[in-house]
């Protein structure tokens, strides 16, 4: 039996890259949106759209979790105000990984590990802990070298695109950097 790969994606943009690589590879995978931490409800909702849409027109299979624990997530992120980022990559990974174990298949990735603004360690240790924590295997992919290719194609192919993590803290911390600056 081949390797199914169970790849979490954020966004459609993020995707773009890790899913040509994974068809340039013949990897079976599907790309997984569970993600929580995105606010406002309307840009939850925009993610979702544009990553159907992409995983739609480049023949890949899309699932989402459309459960929005808003309130769930926010009151856990504000009880962890030092490894805030770690939990919110936590708590996306272990769905990742129980959905990919409860459904047939066998690895995990994200593409959180394309983006050169995440803390890929972090994401790297919270995807081997939700991996061992369900029974599957974490296959490693370092997608930063495509991801400023794939914002390009985001932009010529005018999908909806983001500029910050999707997380309201991140929001708040991209505006004051602006108003300091």
């Amino acid at each position: 039996m081949s390797e199914k790969l169970l790849l979490h994606a954020c966004c459609g943009p993020c995707a773009i890259y890790p899913a040509e690589l994974l068809q340039s590879e013949k990897q079976e995978f599907s790309v997984y949106f569970f993600n929580p931490n995105i606010h406002p409800y309307q840009e939850f909702k925009r993610r979702i759209r544009a990553l159907r849409e992409f995983c739609a027109e480049s023949g890949v299979t899309f699932i989402a979790d459309k459960s929005y624990p808003l309130e769930e997530f926010l009151q856990n992120a504000i009880n962890e105000p030092v490894k805030r980022c770690y939990y919110c990559y936590r708590v996306r990974l272990l769905k990742t990984a129980q959905f990919a174990a409860q459904n047939g298949f066998s690895a995990i990735s994200t593409t959180l590990l394309g983006s050169p603004y995440q803390l890929h360690e972090e994401i790297v240790s919270a995807c081997h802990s939700a991996a061992k924590e369900y029974g599957v295997k974490f296959n490693y992919y370092d997608f930063q070298s495509g991801f400023f290719k794939g914002a390009e194609i985001s932009k010529q192919k005018g999908m909806y695109r983001q500029s910050y993590c999707g997380c309201i803290f991140s929001e708040r911390d991209r505006y004051e950097k602006k108003a300091r600056a």
